[in-house]
């Protein structure tokens, strides 16, 4: 299988990592960062707005201390209604994925104190959120 050789890093920050060591790594956080030669990077919030790349774009996509920050439940803007961002996102990741690409997600787990101490930590990971995924 040929993954393509690209790499995204899901709120990103300052500091883009690219853990399979794709030759292309993108970003993507609320500010984009100074694009280098092999790296690009654009400005959303993926917690509300779509992933801004292509389908089937990356062999690989991380989240370093990130999808605990994605809210569950948002109201929609009429609030009418709620919508799951955290489910959207996910759903986000597999459009931009490759077939038979990884995502490696990273954060404080259930039932670790990391998990709660910090208050924008809305949306607790536990180690069988995958399983709904896969």
């Amino acid at each position: 299988m040929n993954l393509p050789d690209t790499h995204l890093d899901l709120g990103c920050g300052t500091r883009p990592r690219n853990p399979y060591e794709r030759a292309r790594l993108y970003g993507v956080d609320i500010r984009a960062l100074e694009a280098t030669e092999n790296f690009e990077s654009r400005a959303a919030n993926v917690a509300i707005d779509p992933i801004p790349f292509a389908d089937d774009q990356f062999g690989s996509v991380s989240a370093f201390d990130f999808l605990e920050h994605v809210p569950r439940v948002l109201p929609t803007p009429d609030g009418r209604s709620t919508r799951l961002p955290f489910i959207e996102l996910m759903n986000e990741v597999w459009r931009v994925l490759a077939p038979g690409g990884r995502l490696l997600a990273v954060t404080p787990p259930f039932p670790q104190p990391e998990a709660f101490v910090d208050p924008t930590h809305v949306n607790i990971i536990t180690d069988h959120t995958h399983l709904y995924f896969c």
